[in-house]
C-alpha cells in the first residue's frame, strides 16, 4: 500500500535532518580536537611536515671522528630548536649525507642537493672538502662550512663557523710567549688545512708582537703517512720549547704518537679538529702531557676570569645543559653544531616563510648582536664569520678530569696576568 505523499515528505525531512545533525556533530568534534591540540601545543604541530636542511659530514673515512660526533650534537640542537618553536611554528629536521672525507664525494652530493634549490647547505667540516664544494654555490645557496680554516670571500655565499684558525693560532702564540716558550717547532700536513696553518703561523710570528719568538723548525707530512720519524728527529735537533701540530683528525694522532716515541715531551698545541672527547680518550696512551688548544669562548664556561657578557653565559648554560641531558661531551664538534645552525634558523625565523638564498645571505651579512656560545656575533664587522681573536681562549686537556681547562683570558693572555 503506497504511503501518502505527506508521510513520504516527513520521512525524507527526518532522514535529511539526521544526516545534517551527524555532519554537524563530526565537525564540532573535529574542531574541538583541533582546538585542544593547539592548546596543548603538540599533536597539531607534530602532524606538520618538517622543514628539512641538508648537512654534509665525514661520517666515514679519516674525518669520521669529527663527523660522527658533530652529527649527534646537531641532532641535540635540532631538538632544542623544535622545543623553542621550530621554524615559523613548524618542526625542522637535518638530513645528513656522508661525504666519506672525500672532496669528490662531497661535490657529487652537493650537486644533487642544490638541484632542489635549498636556501642553505651545511658542511662539510674539513677545509679541503668545503673548498671543493664552494664553487658550486658561488651564487647560492648559502654555504655554511663548519671548518674554521676556510677563508670565505667577503660578500660571498660562503660563511664559516667559529673563530678563524689564524685567530686560534694567534691566541696560542700569545700564550706561549707569555709563558717564555719562544722557540717554536711547527709540523703540518700537506693538505689544505695544513698549508693554511703553515702560512698563517709563519706570518704571525713575523709580526712585531712576536719579535722575541722564533720558528726553529717547519716540517710537513702527508695525512696518510703513518711514520714521521725523520720529521720529528729534525724538530728535536732544533731544541724547541713548544711544538705546534696542525693535522686534521687521525693525522693528529700520527704526530702525538711520534713525539712520544721520540721521547720529546714538550708543550704541544694541536688543531681544533683534534679537540674531540673521542680522540682524547682514544689517544690517551700517547697524548703529550701538556696539550693545548686555541678555541672559541664556549670553552671558557665556568671560568670567572673571561668576563663574558650575560647573554653569552645564558646561551652557554643552555648548551651545556642540553649536551649533558643527551649524555654527550662538550667539545669543538659540539660547539660547531650549536651556534651555526641556531644562527641560520634564527635568521630564517626573522624572514618570511620560504625565504630565498639571497634573502638569507643578505640578512646574515648584516647580522649584529647575536649572542651565541662563542660570543657576540657581528657579521658586519667580521665578514662571513662574525667572530675574531676577541672571542678566542686557550685551554689545556686535563687527563685526570678528562676535560678541557681554560688557561687564558680572552685573546690568549694567560690567567693571572
Amino acid at each position: 500500500m503506497a504511503l501518502p505523499l505527506a508521510t513520504k515528505l516527513a520521512e525524507k525531512e527526518k532522514k535529511e535532518g539526521d544526516v545534517t545533525r551527524m555532519i554537524a556533530h563530526i565537525a564540532c568534534t573535529a574542531a574541538a580536537a583541533f582546538a585542544a591540540a593547539l592548546a596543548l601545543g603538540g599533536p597539531a604541530r607534530a602532524a606538520e611536515d618538517p622543514s628539512t636542511f641538508d648537512v654534509l659530514e665525514p661520517l666515514t673515512g679519516g674525518g669520521a671522528f669529527l663527523g660522527g660526533t658533530q652529527k649527534k650534537n646537531i641532532e641535540v640542537t635540532e631538538k632544542m630548536i623544535n622545543e623553542e618553536g621550530g621554524l615559523h611554528g613548524k618542526p625542522i629536521h637535518f638530513v645528513f649525507h656522508d661525504d666519506q672525507t672525500s672532496p669528490q664525494t662531497a661535490v657529487q652530493l652537493t650537486t644533487e642537493i642544490i638541484a632542489n634549490h635549498p636556501p642553505v647547505v651545511f658542511g662539510s667540516t674539513i677545509s679541503g672538502i668545503c673548498n671543493a664544494m664552494t664553487p658550486l654555490m658561488q651564487n647560492g645557496p648559502v654555504h655554511y662550512c663548519f671548518s674554521p680554516s676556510v677563508r670565505p670571500k667577503d660578500g660571498g655565499y660562503e660563511f664559516t663557523s667559529q673563530i678563524a684558525s689564524r685567530d686560534q693560532q694567534h691566541a696560542l702564540l700569545r700564550f706561549f710567549q707569555a709563558k717564555g716558550w719562544k722557540r717554536v717547532a711547527l709540523i703540518t700536513t700537506t693538505d689544505a688545512s695544513g698549508q693554511d696553518a703553515d702560512k698563517a703561523i709563519s706570518g704571525l710570528i713575523k709580526e712585531p708582537e712576536f719579535k722575541d719568538m722564533q720558528l726553529v723548525a717547519q716540517e710537513y707530512f702527508n695525512p696518510a703517512d703513518v711514520g714521521i720519524t725523520a720529521q720529528i728527529a729534525r724538530i728535536a735537533a732544533q731544541k724547541p720549547n713548544v711544538v705546534v701540530s696542525w693535522a686534521t683528525a687521525a693525522a693528529g694522532a700520527t704526530v702525538f704518537r711520534a713525539l712520544v716515541q721520540a721521547g720529546l715531551d714538550l708543550p704541544t698545541a694541536a688543531s681544533g679538529s683534534n679537540m674531540t672527547y673521542g680522540q682524547m680518550t682514544e689517544y690517551a696512551a700517547f697524548l703529550p702531557s701538556q696539550l693545548f688548544f686555541g678555541v672559541s669562548a664556549w670553552a671558557a664556561h665556568g671560568s670567572a676570569s673571561t668576563d663574558l657578557p650575560e647573554p653569552v653565559l645564558a646561551e652557554q648554560r643552555k648548551f651545556f645543559a642540553a649536551m649533558s641531558a643527551a649524555g654527550l661531551h662538550t667539545d669543538a664538534s659540539a660547539d660547531i653544531g650549536w651556534d651555526t645552525v641556531r644562527i641560520v634558523i634564527a635568521a630564517l625565523n626573522k624572514l618570511p616563510p620560504g625565504a630565498s638564498a639571497e634573502q638569507l645571505h643578505d640578512y646574515l651579512e648584516n647580522l649584529q648582536g647575536y649572542a651565541g656560545i662563542d660570543g657576540i656575533y657581528n657579521f658586519a664587522r667580521v665578514k662571513q664569520r662574525g667572530l675574531d681573536l676577541n672571542n678566542a681562549i686557550v685551554v689545556r686537556w686535563d687527563r685526570a678530569a678528562k676535560d678541557w681547562t681554560p688557561v687564558s683570558k680572552l685573546t690568549g693572555i694567560p690567567l693571572g696576568q
